[in-house]
Formats: C-alpha cells, structure tokens, sequence
C-alpha cells in the first residue's frame, strides 16, 4: 500500500503536464485563425464587390455565389450605361446632320464617318468584355454592326458610290465577323445579331428587280449556317428568326415575280429550303435541352416546314397549269417523312414525323380520287393505320420509346371519322340519280363502310391494351359498333326509298314505303337485339332499344296519321308482337342479364 500511494501522485503530476501542453497547443491554433479571419476582414473591399457583381449581371458565367447586385448598383452601373451610349449615338447623329445640312462632309466623308464610327464602336466594345461587361459589350457590338449595315446600305443605295457587289461583300464580311465573335464568345445575343444582319442584306441592297437565283441561293447559304450551328451551339431560337424570314422573303419574291417559266428553278429552291429545316430534329444531340428547345426543333418547326413547302410547291403546280401532280406531290411528301423516321431522332420527331406522313397521304385521297372514292380512300388508309397501331403496340409495349402506335391510333380514329363523314353526304358524290336500287355504286360503298367499321370494332377488341391511352381501344371499338349500325340503317333505308320511287305509278307507293321502312326498322332492331343477348352486351342491347324506341315513335307518331287502315293494323300488329317477345325475354332474364357485365363486348364474349 505504501508504494502504491507513492507512484500516485507522480502519475498524477505527468498527466496534469500533458493536458497543460494539449491546452498551450490548442490555444496557439485559435490564436492563428484568430489572426487569419482579421486578415481576411481587412483584405476585404466594397469597390471589388460591385465590380463582381457587374461581371456577373453581364455575363452567365458568373458563380452562383456571387452577390446579387442592388437596384441602386444597376441603375448606376447598366440603366445609366445605356442611356449614356444613346444619348451619344443621338448627338452624333445630330451633330452629322448638322454637318450635312450645311454640306461640312459630303457623300463620301458620310459613309466614312459611318464605316469608321462601326468599326470603333466593335473593337471598343471588346475593352468593357474584358473587364467583364459582357451584356453591355454586346449592346455596343449590336449598334455598331447596325451602323456599318447603314452606312453601306446608303453607299450603295442613296449616294451609288460603291457597286452591288462590292456593297455585298462588305456586308457579308460584317455578317460574318459577327458569327466569329459569337462562336468565339459563346454568345447566343451575337449570333442573333449576326443572323438579323445577314438576312436584312437582301433588303438593303434590293433595286427592285428579279434577281431569284442570287435571293434564294444567299438565303439557303443563311439557312444552312443557322443549321450548322445550332447543332454545335444549344441555340435553337436562331431558327425563329432564320425560318420566318426564308418563308417572307419567298412570299415577296411569290408574289411580285412568280410565272409559269420560274417553275423548275423555284420549285428547285422550295426543296432546298425543305431539306435544310427537315435536317433539324435529325441526330439527336447529346447536350440537354430545354422543353422550349425541344419545341422548337422537333414540334414547331417540322410542322411549319411541312406547311411551308406543300403549300408552296402546291401552288406553284397549280398556277403552272399542274393540277394533276398535286396528289402525287402529297404522296411524295408521305414518303419524305416515312422516310425520316428511318433516321436517328427523338421519340417526339419521330411521331411528329409519323404524323405527317399520315395528313398528306390523306390530303393526297380527295386530290387523287372523286365521288366515293375519297370516302373508300378514308376508310382503308383508317383499316390499315389502326392494324399498324395494333401491331406496334405489341411490338413496342416494352420499349422505352414506346408510343408510336398512340399516334397512329389518333390518326385511324381521325380517318374513320372522316369516312363516315364520307358515307352520310354519298348522295352529294353522285350528280346523278340512283334509279336501281341495292344493285348500285352508292349501296356497295356503304357496304364497304359497314365492312370496315366491323373489322374496326374486331381488331380494338382483340388487341391488347398496354395502357389507357385516348381514344383507347375500347373507346374505338364503340364508336365503330354505333358507326356500323347508323351507316348500315341509313343506307338500307335510302334504298328502300329507291326502290319504291321506282314503282311511283302504283297508288299506294308511299304507304308501301313507309310500312317497308318501319319493317326494317323492327327487324333490325329485333336482330341487334338478339347479337347483344347473344355476346351479353347491355352496349348492343342499348342501341337495339334505342332503335326499337324511334320505331315506336315513327309508328305512333306517323304511321297511324298516314297509312292507311290495313296498313296501320299491320304496323301495329307487327310492332306489338315484337314489344311483347322483347318484355316477355327481359322479364324471364333467360341470360342473368341483372348480374353485372361489361357494357362492351369483349373478344371471347362472356367475361
């Protein structure tokens, strides 16, 4: 025990000296960065703050943790700026026109003036770039590009002292400078600049006479440049200065020079203009874009280009006496954009592709065909799109670009929509009348209607649905049982029509007819009636009932008005028998009709 309380205390002492020295180095290290933090605080300047923040209001580089710059910093900084360099374009401009009115400079020393006062308004914007004004680097850029376009403008237009092509040159060479600065600045604002100028060139140097070759050939080198660089550069928004101003100037040109002998060569030039836009959406590009971005190249532009470029070819055909060539000018487009999707490109280019395609083969079918022939034309490309959609579907459930086939299927709903259209106006295809009636072109044609609306209704109900798209496949197959049976109905009773017309000598024509209307209306109604207890479908039942319904109101309402005595006991007679079968049915519920079912058919009948 002795020993034991001798060694404590010297153990004790040895700890008591290391914590002192961890203490010592410890405050040393809060003494230091003491130190560091003043020093920090002292290097510290208001000026340089605002300078950043300048900088970062000028360009979109600026880092994220910069400080925002206060209203007073930008009104100080970049309002009074731009005032300031419009107050001096102002005054020079003023102090020129002094100088002119009193002929201090003539033609040549204007032009000079101009020329020298761009120039120098351009490289000295580079000086405020540098220090890290990019926004108002780019302004001065902007007004000094407008002045040299001006100044040229003038010498070749007001004063003649410089020739077309030189005047040309010069203005392509600014047009270009301005691309090189905006490539090598990375600067969207520059290259808008650069595209306003060069397509303004046309403008400026126009004397007023047809020059198509040289126009077109200098805006589809424009075109082509914008193409070229939106896909190095994510600036797709060039095309909505570049597109409108092709279409404009082609108009201008249409309008004031246009004749039958510029046919080839405009039509040559339409296909150019065509070609380089359709390229946009081709090659997806591996950089993220926006959704304005993606609007723009793979929505807005297809379709404006697509509208360009049929209309004008169109009526470039039409007034050179061409009307023939127009359906096959549909076809070929439907091919171009068939085409295209065999290309790389987005899931959306390529529906919008798809979609295109579609529209002008169905716009080719009433320039191609007449009479009937449009409806049967509607109806089969209908037919052919919806058993496509149903093959892709399968095809394309598990892919990740599925979707192709929703697009399809809007188009078939679109084109058997125009088809029954087609077959409720047949009588306006025909300018003459049917004198014989079932035996007729117009009762074959609904025929092919009733035939192509019940292969509808077939291959919705068979396929499988991998989601519930609109119209979903369902939705289809109803609105294709509704059209077969309005189409077969109506059809059935303009024939009847037809045929008791034909025999108008006999005296009771009109009560045969009417009594033959009502018997088929019954009989059709009982035969529907009977296919929907047969597929337990309440949807088919609804309409035999619907049917059976207006029979009743036209026996009730008309017939017992306007037939006569024997003919009314046999509607009647008939009309009660067929009430009474179709309550005594309902009543017995032989098929368990009050247990729940679908209201649709399905493909194995009973579900």
């Amino acid at each position: 025990m002795g020993q034991e309380d001798q060694i404590a205390p010297e153990h004790h002492d040895a700890e008591l000296a290391s914590l002192s020295a961890r203490v010592e180095i410890l405050e040393r290290e809060i003494a230091e960065l003491r130190e560091t933090s003043k020093g920090k605080r002292r290097s510290f300047k208001p000026g340089k703050t605002v300078a950043a923040s300048s900088s970062s209001a000028g360009t979109s580089t600026a880092g994220t943790g910069a400080p925002r710059p206060s209203l007073e910093d930008r009104i100080g900084s970049q309002l009074f700026s731009r005032i300031g360099i419009v107050a001096l374009l102002i005054g020079a401009t003023w102090f020129l026109k002094l100088a002119m009115d009193n002929h201090w400079i003539g033609p040549l020393g204007r032009i000079v003036v101009g020329l020298v006062a761009g120039a120098g308004l351009v490289v000295w914007s580079e000086r405020f770039r540098r220090q890290g004004f990019n926004a108002f680097s780019w302004s001065l850029k902007a007004i000094g590009s407008g002045i040299l376009y001006l100044s040229l403008w003038a010498a070749f237009q007001l004063y003649h002292l410089l020739p077309a092509g030189v005047a040309l040159a010069a203005m392509i060479l600014v047009t270009a400078w301005n691309a090189f600065m905006a490539w090598s600045q990375n600067s969207e604002i520059l290259a808008a600049y650069a595209l306003a100028g060069g397509l303004a060139t046309p403008l400026l140097l126009s004397t007023g006479g047809n020059h198509e070759k040289f126009l077109f050939t200098y805006i589809f080198a424009i075109d082509l440049a914008t193409v070229l660089l939106i896909r190095l550069k994510p600036w797709p928004r060039l095309l909505l200065g570049a597109f409108p101003a092709t279409v404009a100037y082609f108009i201008g040109w249409y309008v004031g020079f246009n004749a039958p002998e510029y046919l080839a060569i405009t039509v040559f030039f339409v296909a150019l203009f065509f070609s380089v836009f359709a390229s946009v959406p081709i090659v997806r590009r591996q950089e993220s874009a926006t959704a304005g971005a993606f609007r723009i190249t793979e929505i807005f532009l297809p379709l404006a280009n697509a509208t360009f470029a049929s209309l004008a070819l169109y009526t470039l055909l039409q007034d050179a006496g061409h009307h023939p060539c127009s359906p096959w000018l549909m076809v070929a487009f439907a091919a171009v954009y068939l085409g295209l999707m065999r290309l790389p490109q987005t899931a959306i280019a390529s529906a919008v592709h798809l979609s295109l395609a579609v529209v002008f083969l169905t716009i080719a079918i009433p320039l191609k065909a007449s009479g009937r022939w449009i409806t049967v034309g509607w109806l089969a490309e209908a037919i052919a799109l919806l058993w496509a959609s149903g093959r892709l579907e399968i095809s394309e459930r598990d892919s990740a670009e599925a979707g192709g086939y929703r697009i399809l299927r809007w188009l078939a709903a679109a084109a058997l929509t125009l088809g029954f259209c087609g077959l409720l106006v047949q009588p306006l295809w025909f300018g003459k009348p049917v004198d014989t009636a079932f035996v007729n072109a117009r009762f074959a044609t609904a025929l092919f209607g009733i035939a192509v609306f019940a292969g509808a209704a077939w291959l919705s109900l068979h396929t499988r649905q991998a989601g519930e798209g609109e119209p979903s496949w369902r939705h289809i197959a109803g609105a294709s049982i509704i059209a077969l049976n309005l189409v077969a109905i109506i059809a059935c009773v303009r024939e009847l029509n037809t045929f008791w017309s034909g025999v108008s000598a006999h005296p009771n024509a009109e009560l045969r007819k009417a009594l033959a209307v009502s018997a088929f209306l019954m009989v059709y109604g009982a035969l529907l009636l009977a296919v929907g207890f047969w597929k337990r479908s309440a949807f088919i039942r609804w309409q035999a009932l619907v049917l059976l319904v207006y029979t009743i109101a036209k026996t009730f309402l008309y017939d017992m008005r306007n037939l006569s005595q024997g003919y009314r006991v046999a509607s009647f007679l008939a009309l009660g028998a067929l009430l009474m079968a179709v309550s005594f049915a309902y009543q017995k519920d032989w098929l368990a009709l009050r247990e729940p079912e679908n209201s649709v058919p399905h493909e194995g009948g009973e579900r």
